[in-house]
């Protein structure tokens, strides 16, 4: 992390997580203002951006799925209004399609699974204050990307892939299992060696590669 002083706005409905983001980025020198109601972060931006020019090393990182307004349209709105802001999407829920609509149509940082890694927040940070568009760790448009993500997939076996497909689809191991009759620890195998095989460090990573396989 930069020492430069970095204003980062917070938009999650859970109070426990802004608490525990809050402690980690102020013990980084940032200056921290959250919102546990979307539509109050919406009206306090707007407000700012109109008053004031936004501080330069500013982002917002925003929970995906929230009551009555989401991530996603509370970014959209904010950009309707002139509101533009680096964004890290954070979500408890990681799958293709917030994935998609994420990255690609709203042109976010990146998307990070919960509960957050430091070191991935570190790096999403260091990339949003760089004004960098997309996520550097598997870009879609990089040359090469879809023809390495199909030489992982292709070394999957069957019951590896079936396993990954539903990981990316949100559901913990015990649901799988349950989905596909397999036990617990069939289910835990064939998620650690698919992962394993297609080089993805966490879900959010492994949707990402989801996405530029169907971009």
């Amino acid at each position: 992390m930069s020492d430069k002083r970095q204003q980062i706005y917070v938009v999650d409905d859970n109070p426990d997580f802004r608490s525990s983001l809050r402690f980690w980025l102020e013990g980084f020198g940032c200056e921290v203002r959250d919102w546990g109601d979307p539509r109050e972060a919406l009206q306090a931006l707007s407000r700012v951006a109109v008053g004031a020019t936004l501080p330069e090393a500013s982002c917002l990182m925003l929970d995906v799925r929230m009551p009555e307004l989401s991530g996603l349209d509370l970014h959209d709105a904010l950009q309707q209004r002139g509101v533009t802001l680096p964004v890290i999407y954070m979500s408890g829920h990681a799958d293709v399609p917030l994935a998609v609509a994420a990255m690609q149509k709203r042109g976010s940082v990146t998307l990070l699974e919960k509960p957050l890694d430091d070191e991935a927040l570190s790096a999403a940070l260091e990339r949003a204050f760089s004004h960098a568009e997309v996520d550097t760790g598997w870009v879609p448009e990089a040359e090469g990307c879809r023809e390495e993500f199909e030489r992982r997939e292709r070394q999957l076996s069957p019951r590896e892939r079936q396993v990954l497909s539903w990981v990316v689809k949100g559901l913990m191991n015990k649901q799988i299992a349950d989905e596909i009759a397999l036990s617990l620890k069939s289910v835990e195998l064939y998620r650690s060696r698919g992962m394993r095989k297609m080089k993805a460090r966490s879900v959010s990573e492994l949707t990402r590669m989801m996405v530029s396989r169907r971009a």
